[in-house]
């Protein structure tokens, strides 16, 4: 799975594809609401097993929302598939920072210790 953001700006993505392609169309096409986007990629850069392009997503893609993407050439047809998630968490899987459904939802209470007397 891919995890992307709702930033406006060029995001990274690196995939390993059936077939290496430097241009190729992107789809994606959120879950929830059923609306497909295609983007002409051009700038698709090989780097050891991965192919790695960036994309600004206009309109700007949804907070907690999945959606497919579909990488497809013309001559090829599809060449790769996966899901992308969209959060604005900060999100490191390698410092075991993983998406929290909660966050910000419930406040801890620290009033009271949870000690008594025994007589």
């Amino acid at each position: 799975m891919i995890i992307l953001t709702t930033s406006a700006a060029a995001q990274s993505i690196s995939v390993i594809p059936r077939i290496y392609l430097s241009t190729f169309d992107l789809l994606i096409r959120d879950d929830s609401t059923n609306v497909q986007e295609t983007y002409n990629i051009t700038n698709a850069v090989i780097s050891g097993n991965y192919l790695n392009f960036s994309n600004i997503f206009n309109p700007i893609l949804t907070e907690n929302h999945f959606y497919d993407l579909i990488l497809t050439s013309e001559s090829l047809g599809v060449i790769f598939k996966d899901r992308i998630f969209c959060t604005d968490q900060d999100i490191d899987q390698l410092n075991n920072d993983y998406f929290n459904l909660n966050e910000n939802e419930y406040l801890s209470y620290n009033g009271h210790d949870n000690t008594y007397k025994v007589r």
